[in-house]
This record gives structure tokens, sequence and C-alpha cells, in this order.
């Protein structure tokens, strides 16, 4: 498998409400590995699921299922919760991105993976980044409709969190895969998000093409936390003890 590996300089700090994001420049590499976590445990992962699962706002669930980002708006002396892994899905090549919200995020890497060595590849670097949630780019229309796009999204997005959960009830240690919930977030205009910010930080025309999509992966990041999670669905497994296991691994994982 090849990827495209997006290494950055130090993030500035993360600003309410303007569009750019944070990295810098790439590099390519062979593997899948990325740049290490910058400071906190690593988490695991549980799940969330499918386009046969159900899909929640925010402001419908229990304290423990919040995105991290709206439960550090609720309670600003909470300090639970690890990075946050930003997901851009396409065909043939996904970007990722790293944030926890006190900087602006930072690209990581580019996949290009398909199926299912895509989605476990996702669960890996999500564990690696100490990454307890993946927010990932939902394509919608300009006046908010979802497109042909969004059904594939939610279809890799179903499979991913069926998978999540099956590696823990399979009984993966306890410090693999606990509690990681997927959330799906609008990402309308965020590639070209990234293509002005990739211009402003003087990226030449012929690396934009190797980074693009880690870049839309950052700006998808940012727009989630500038928005503080507001706009971050959750998907659920449909089956109910699944469910209290992802409540259950979340509220443990936010406690240490």
């Amino acid at each position: 498998m090849t990827t495209a590996v997006v290494s950055v300089e130090p993030p500035a700090p993360l600003v309410r409400g303007c569009t750019s994001t944070a990295a810098s420049s790439a590099s390519t590499s062979s593997s899948h590995r990325v740049p290490p976590p910058r400071g906190r445990r690593g988490a695991g992962a549980i799940r969330a699921s499918p386009a046969s699962g159900r899909t929640e706002g925010a402001g419908e669930l229990p304290t423990p299922l919040l995105p991290n980002a709206r439960r550090r708006r609720l309670d600003p002396l909470w300090h639970g919760g690890g990075f946050s892994l930003g997901v851009d899905l396409g065909d043939a090549r996904t970007g990722l991105a790293i944030g926890r919200g006190i900087t602006l995020p930072r690209p990581l890497t580019v996949l290009k993976l398909r199926g299912q060595k895509l989605e476990l590849t996702l669960l890996d670097v999500a564990r690696q980044q100490e990454a307890d949630e993946l927010i990932i780019g939902l394509p919608v229309s300009a006046d908010g409709r979802e497109t042909p796009q969004s059904n594939k999204v939610r279809s890799v997005v179903g499979r991913l969190s069926v998978q999540a959960a099956e590696r823990f009830v399979a009984g993966h240690g306890l410090h693999s895969w606990m509690g990681l919930r997927v959330y799906l977030q609008d990402e309308h205009g965020t590639s070209i998000d990234a293509l002005d910010y990739m211009i402003s930080r003087g990226v030449k025309k012929s690396a934009r093409d190797v980074k693009s999509d880690a870049y839309a992966a950052a700006m998808i990041l940012k727009r989630y936390f500038t928005s503080e999670g507001q706009g971050a669905k959750i998907v659920l497994p449909k089956q109910s003890e699944l469910q209290d296991k992802l409540i259950l691994q979340s509220r443990q994982d936010a406690d240490i």
C-alpha cells in the first residue's frame, strides 16, 4: 500500500471563527506510519455505526457520547478526551489530519487505500495518534442536501463502525479500541478552503495535489472545532448492547 505522508511545522494557536487550518510542508512515504502523537496516552476504540445505524445530533446524546469539542464548551473544567482524527474520504485517496482544538489541526497523511484495508488502517492510525473520535467529512451540496457521494461515505462509515465494535467485542484488550466514536461533519467547501490555505502558505502548485486531501481533512477538523462540535453527528450501532458498551467505554476513557 502506498501513502503520502504530510509533515508540518508546529501548529499555530487555533483562532475561533477563521477559515484557515494548520500544517505546512509534506513529504511522500511508502508506509502508512504517521507522525507520533503530541502528548496524551493512547485511546482505543469501540464504535459507531453505518448507513444502517442511527445518526444523532450532539444535543440528543448522553454526555459520554458528545463530541469532545462540545463537551469542552459545555464544561470548561473538563480536560478529558483524546485527539480528534479528521478524515476526508475519497474514491482513490483519503486525507487524514489530527488536532485537539488547542492549536490548528495539522495534516498527517494521504492514504491510497480502499475497502477493508482503508478501514483497518484508519483504526490503526487513530490508535497510534491517541484519538478517541473520528471526524469524517460528509459531502453535501451548497443548500445542505446530501449527494450520491454522501451515500458512499455513509457506507464506509457504517462498515468502519461495525469493524471497530466487533474488534472490541472480540476481546482485543481493554486499552486497545476503547471508546472510539465516529461522527459525520459537513465538509462542503473544505476542498476550496484547503487550496486557499495551501496557496497562502506558499505550497508549490506541483505539491498541492499530493497534499490537498490531508489539508482538506485539516479543514474538516477546523470547522468541527470552531463550531464547537455542534454540527457533528454521531453514527451509532443499531444493536443496543453495542450502544451501551460505547457509552460505558467512552465514560471510562474520559475519566482517565
